[in-house]
């Protein structure tokens, strides 16, 4: 239910979602919609819930490994393949209703920060390794790089199936290189 409900996101945004369709494509009935979720708006927190648990923190773990350059590529890698065509629901939803909702104000704010001390993580065993320059800004790299990663989702719905965010990523790693 939470699945197909992802979908539904993804493909008309929170707004053109209508509950119809929502409780068609989920099996649920509109009572017992409502009884256990009471709004579409606590329905769309418990789907980003879901999709962080399902879909993201398996993408965002190649970072908590820490490996270095290897868990950053593997990171775009898995990344790269969930917004092609489709675009990230969460950076969907913070782009549709970031501005008028603090809950995912909240939720974004919490998986940019995760992002970036994942990256600084991996860059800095990266130099440690010399896999890297020594002379990078840490701090501010990680910091692009997580401003690629939204971009990229974004990227993906406009390119579709196409390779230019794997050039991307080979474009915005390249000079990190030591």
């Amino acid at each position: 239910m939470l699945t197909e409900a992802i979908q539904i996101f993804l493909e008309h945004g929170y707004n053109g979602a209508v509950m119809d369709e929502i409780i068609a494509r989920t099996d649920f009935n509109r009572r017992g919609f409502y009884l256990e979720f009471g709004s579409k708006q606590s329905f769309l927190y418990k789907v980003l819930d879901h999709y962080h648990a399902t879909v993201l923190d398996k993408i965002v773990s190649h970072l908590e490994k820490n490996r270095g350059m290897l868990s950053i590529q593997r990171f775009f890698q898995d990344y790269i393949e969930l917004v092609k065509g489709k675009g990230c629901l969460l950076v969907n939803i913070i782009t549709e209703r970031g501005f008028d909702d603090k809950h995912i104000r909240d939720v974004g704010r919490h998986y940019i920060d995760r992002l970036e001390i994942g990256f600084i993580g991996c860059l800095e065993k990266a130099i440690q390794h010399n896999q890297v320059k020594s002379d990078i800004n840490i701090e501010a790299t990680a910091l692009q790089l997580c401003n690629y990663v939204q971009g990229f989702a974004v990227t993906g719905v406009l390119a579709g199936k196409t390779d230019e965010l794997d050039l991307a990523t080979e474009a915005l790693l390249a000079p990190l290189a030591s």
